[in-house]
């Protein structure tokens, strides 16, 4: 069994059996993967909080057969202006869900870790922006090899001069949509998301109720 060291982002945590719980991370050095946290609904001094929704976290693993197993997870940091507002928690919630939902286990991918990385630190730092979660989807799809044709019927050129931007820039913020264009962005976002998912977004009904 080989022990290991890796940086990650909480994507979901799942009940397992009695005492445990599956922790989805995606971590810098090998992008998606899970592990047991044993005795982790049991005893709350074992991870000292560690296992929370998009919780930044160093984490010891044991690698062998199966499911890795988790031995400590020492917090990096937990985001705390993102857990005092629902808007927040719900732009956060998507971005972990599309992640874990388009992403390949076991396959790095530093970029999109900062990417992640830098959304959840922007959602911590200012309000939660529709603009940003288009900037956010559309790098995302960029980075998977999944980015849109941006000349499409319906959509105006402003929108695709816009989305264009946002793939450019690296900076939050740097690009805002004014209303009207956030929903011609969705109508190319949505469905290049769509296509690799095999069920809906459980985030974005929560999202719609929240105008984000």
């Amino acid at each position: 069994m080989k022990n290991t060291e890796v940086e990650g982002i909480v994507l979901r945590l799942t009940d397992f059996g009695e005492a445990d719980r599956i922790v989805t991370l995606f971590t810098l050095e090998q992008g998606k993967m899970q592990g047991v946290a044993r005795g982790a609904k049991r005893s709350k001094k074992r991870f000292a909080g560690a296992l929370e929704p998009f919780a930044h976290l160093k984490v010891q693993l044991h690698l062998g057969t199966g499911l890795a197993t988790l031995s400590n997870a020492d917090i990096v940091g937990i985001f705390p202006g993102i857990r005092a507002d629902l808007a927040r928690i719900g732009c956060a919630a998507y971005a972990c869900e599309l992640v874990e939902r388009l992403t390949p286990e076991d396959e790095p991918a530093p970029r999109l870790f900062r990417l992640l990385y830098c959304y959840l630190e922007r959602l911590n730092d200012a309000p939660a922006s529709p603009s940003d979660r288009r900037f956010f989807a559309v790098n995302l799809l960029k980075i998977l090899g999944y980015q849109p044709e941006l000349q499409v019927r319906g959509v105006s050129a402003e929108t695709a001069s816009l989305l264009s931007r946002a793939m450019q820039t690296g900076r939050f913020g740097a690009v805002v949509f004014p209303e009207p264009l956030l929903r011609e962005a969705d109508l190319l976002l949505n469905p290049a998301i769509d296509l690799h998912l095999d069920r809906e977004l459980k985030s974005l009904a929560f999202l719609k109720e929240c105008g984000v």
